[in-house]
């Protein structure tokens, strides 16, 4: 052990064998761990997902289970490559803004039916069986964007980066309607009376004539043309 009790040297868990030490052949498999904590997640938000309560999910003791996972670190990356395997790969269309355009729609659909997706999103986890298959995917649907290599890895990060910040906004708004006093058509008309009464005062011109020419969407903003818009925009910048 190094210093501060960690180990001298990581080791990713994908480079660990399925489970270490010794006795009768394994009873439970990273899938169907990852796949439990995945449900508990799903169902009570991450903060719910613990080493002790995935063991008891899947039948283990919790101290047998980090046979399997040595960290809880490492159950969040099992977690985020579980739910990667959810994306459709389809072959590329030859249109590369197309093709991007659609994974972004699956990864936001994809961050709706696992919210906690967007918190655990990390560079780190960038390089796990599923993450892998599918860059190697994206770069193929990249094959007719004439950039270097590493600017359509930036491309990528780039598009990812913009869904998750996007979903995780969605999610914030969404969370924060439900557990509001009154309802959100209330809480809309109270804020925008107030806007309305500070528009007024004439101290915002550029505010009030931008507002003005998109006043409904102020009001009842249509989120998935939003979405669609900022995609295009950020693919736009390329090729």
């Amino acid at each position: 052990m190094a210093a501060g009790g960690r180990s001298a040297e990581p080791v990713v868990i994908w480079a660990r064998p399925p489970r270490t030490g010794r006795g009768p052949r394994p009873a439970h498999s990273r899938d169907s761990i990852a796949a439990e904590a995945v449900g508990i997640a799903d169902a009570e938000g991450i903060e719910a997902v613990s080493m002790r309560r995935v063991a008891a999910a899947v039948g283990a003791g919790t101290m047998s289970l980090y046979n399997y996972v040595p960290r809880k670190e490492d159950l969040y990356e099992l977690m985020v490559d579980a739910v990667s395997a959810e994306y459709e790969l389809a072959a590329p269309t030859g249109d590369w803004r197309a093709d991007l355009r659609g994974l972004a729609r699956q990864a936001r659909e994809l961050m709706h039916r696992h919210p906690w997706l967007p918190g655990l999103l990390s560079p780190v986890y960038g390089f796990s069986p599923h993450a892998l298959r599918y860059l190697e995917h994206c770069l193929d649907c990249l094959a007719p964007l004439d950039v270097t290599p590493g600017e359509k890895l930036e491309l990528i990060a780039a598009v990812n980066g913009a869904v998750a910040a996007y979903a995780a906004n969605e999610l914030a708004l969404a969370e924060r309607a439900r557990t509001l006093p009154w309802s959100e058509d209330a809480e809309r008309r109270a804020r925008t009376a107030y806007l309305g009464s500070r528009l007024a005062t004439g101290e915002y011109p550029l505010l009030s004539a931008a507002l003005s020419a998109g006043a409904h969407e102020v009001v009842a903003p249509d989120l998935d043309a939003a979405f669609d818009r900022s995609v295009e925009r950020l693919l736009a910048g390329w090729g």
